[in-house]
């Protein structure tokens, strides 16, 4: 069992809860967790890189000068990759960088992943995390009562009432709202500190709890 910090939003630290930490794995599965990890930054490229070969740069086809007697290198086309305002010799071409790994293998990488912030001691509980409007200095001063000085990524467990929460986080740098249902190891390893309320830490056991698979 792991102690971890319990908080209330309007307060400050209240006390500790015990998680058993055997509901994220017997260990840290490191080869996994990197795999997914770089997936994750694999689909977030957008590959509009593009430049042009010689046979797409404008220019003219003419021989600049003739291939012998001048004392110059010969020369064929203005457009040779050798000269300044020719084309690329492999030009990189728009393209699609992302692709997909098996399900059991993403729920096991975010199970390594809030292991790990486990162990480390960066994971924190909310008893009740509710804002009444969307505002972002509502949200700055939860984040205070919570002392977190660097990144954080809260996780609830999802549903409109969470809508204020998610609008009141948008403005405030280095912190991000993720439901339980749609959180991944990439955004937890991302992030220093994991906050969870408590559903949403039941709902997010449920969905990846060790041995549901």
């Amino acid at each position: 069992m792991v102690s971890v910090p319990v908080y209330q939003f309007d307060t400050g630290k209240v006390g500790s809860a015990e998680v058993d930490e055997t509901c994220f794995g017997e260990e840290i599965r490191w080869r996994v967790l990197r795999d997914a990890v770089v997936m994750y930054q694999a689909n977030r490229r957008v590959g509009t890189h593009a430049a042009k070969t010689r046979a797409e740069v404008a220019g003219s086809k003419k021989k600049p000068w003739r291939q012998k007697g001048t004392g110059r290198a010969r020369a064929g086309t203005r457009k040779s990759p050798i000269w300044r305002g020719g084309g690329v010799v492999f030009a990189k071409k728009p393209r699609d960088f992302s692709y997909s790994m098996p399900r059991k293998a993403l729920r096991e990488a975010l199970r390594s992943a809030v292991l790990g912030k486990l162990l480390d001691g960066e994971v924190a509980l909310v008893d009740n995390l509710v804002i009444e409007e969307p505002k972002t200095k509502e949200m700055v001063k939860v984040l205070k009562g919570l002392e977190i000085g660097g990144s954080a990524l809260v996780v609830h467990q999802g549903g409109p009432e969470n809508d204020a929460v998610v609008r009141s986080t948008r403005n405030i740098a280095r912190t991000r709202v993720r439901s339980a249902g749609e959180l991944n190891a990439y955004d937890v390893v991302t992030h220093e500190r994991l906050v969870l309320t408590k559903d949403g830490l039941d709902r997010l056991i449920e969905r990846v709890g060790h041995g549901d698979s």
